[in-house]
């Protein structure tokens, strides 16, 4: 039996003519309103306009497969069954959400049939980051032949997770969010379009209502499609779509985030680096932008910590009890009170004094360890409570630091291939300058004893 066998089966979508199959009025508006043709596409000139490489590679009918990486509602679905009905090959579409081995199987050997009548199948696979290793391997032997032509569409970095083998035979397109002027454009063009838009309610609608869909939309065309269909809805007995109209349609912004893909690794890095670059209010914005998107608080808190000990360090020591302190105040008072503790973490961590000396010398010192022989501690390092421990040498020669002046004993404390090695390196910022003061008095009191000696 296969590891696959329990999944359903849903039914495939086949059709000679992906776009022209379009569904009725009873289909949601942003499938009516989806561009049959490159010329009809909104955005993605990078990719699209005159000479660029995807839609070189389309006109020249290049059978190379693909795959499409983007946002939500940025037009990957319709890259591709434009792709199809400009190359005028079959069109198979399932989901992997949905979809199994037994589906792939049976789409392989249709593929297959129809390549023996010299007919061309475009498989596409929406959220093709959903399929494990064993269903990507399953397409590779066809993919080779020729048998299909594989476009995958996905919001997660191929990188991660698209199979290396799989990968290596597809190129990879990136596709960008629509600008808020894009949006505003198409969804005007919704409202006058007759045969597949709205047009027959003749409905207005003020400019800045349209521009408030778009701006609240982040990018995602098929959001804003969607919140456009509400808002006629709300405005069939004026005929008129306000900004009022237009706001009780969104309700609530669409944030894009996901907190186990690469959005949450890309959004917690530009919080680290804003706070390590002392900009607190690009610091908030991100710190801000996790936390409506539903990022755990308590992780935040972790992050937090962390940069409060590799990015300001002893330059700032109060940091870190500050930060420490803010997780504790979040798990006492909870969301939302709670948040603006980790916010006023964030603000003093960005504004305050910089110092990475502690970072950098921890990691030195791995790799001494890591690359040398593993050194005996030096005999007069070595505690000796026993008879046998003081006749083999332990403690001799050790120096109590209390007992001598500046407290600092002329007594090495490394072992003696080490001797000499400095890995800790204090700046001038913040109250770490006191701290690199008082490092070269203690090498100067040092010195001073051996010279002496």
């Amino acid at each position: 039996m296969s590891l696959f066998d329990e999944l359903p089966d849903p039914p495939l979508h086949s059709s000679q003519s992906p776009l022209h199959a379009v569904a009725g009025t009873g289909a949601p508006l942003a499938e009516r309103m989806r561009p049959r043709s490159l010329d009809e596409l909104m955005g993605q000139e990078h990719l699209v306009g005159a000479g660029k490489p995807l839609r070189v590679q389309i006109e020249r009918d290049d059978a190379t497969s693909m795959i499409f990486w983007g946002p939500p509602g940025v037009g990957k679905t319709t890259l591709a069954k434009i792709v199809a009905e400009t190359t005028e090959a079959s069109f198979i579409e399932f989901s992997a959400v949905t979809s199994g081995i037994k589906e792939i199987k049976q789409v392989m050997a249709e593929a297959a049939r129809a390549a023996e009548m010299r007919s061309r199948t475009i498989l596409f696979i929406d959220e093709i980051h959903r399929f494990n290793k064993a269903q990507q391997d399953a397409f590779l032997p066809y993919v080779e032949r020729g048998t299909i032509r594989l476009i995958g569409a996905t919001t997660e970095n191929p990188s991660f997770e698209i199979v290396s083998a799989l990968l290596s035979r597809c190129r990879v397109y990136v596709l960008e969010p629509l600008k808020d002027e894009q949006i505003a454009v198409l969804l005007r063009r919704a409202l006058e379009d007759t045969k597949r838009g709205l047009g027959a309610l003749k409905l207005e609608a003020d400019d800045d209502a349209l521009e408030l869909i778009a701006g609240f939309s982040s990018g995602d065309c098929r959001s804003a499609y969607n919140a456009l269909e509400v808002a006629a809805q709300l405005a069939r007995d004026e005929k008129k779509i306000t900004k009022a109209i237009a706001l009780e349609a969104i309700q609530q912004r669409v944030l894009l985030y996901d907190k186990h893909g690469e959005e949450h690794y890309n959004l917690i890095s530009a919080l680290h680096k804003s706070v390590r670059n002392s900009d607190p209010d690009a610091a908030l914005y991100w710190l801000t932008r996790m936390l409506a998107g539903g990022e755990d608080p308590l992780y935040l808190a972790r992050r937090i910590v962390r940069m409060a000990i590799e990015d300001i360090g002893l330059a700032a020591p109060e940091a870190l009890n500050l930060c420490l302190s803010a997780k504790e105040t979040y798990d006492f008072l909870g969301s939302p009170e709670g948040e603006l503790a980790l916010a006023e973490a964030v603000v003093y961590l960005a504004i305050a004094p910089k110092s990475n000396s502690v970072y950098t010398a921890f990691g030195a010192v791995r790799r001494a360890v890591e690359e040398s022989r593993q050194e005996p501690v030096p005999l007069h390092l070595r505690n000796a409570p026993t008879k046998l421990m003081k006749e083999l040498g332990y403690s001799e020669g050790y120096r109590y630091a209390h007992d001598e002046a500046g407290k600092v004993a002329n007594m090495d404390c490394l072992p003696e291939a080490l001797q000499g090695s400095r890995w800790y390196h204090p700046t001038g910022e913040g109250r770490e300058k006191l701290l690199a003061q008082r490092l070269d008095e203690v090498r100067r009191i040092r010195a001073a004893k051996r010279a002496r000696s």
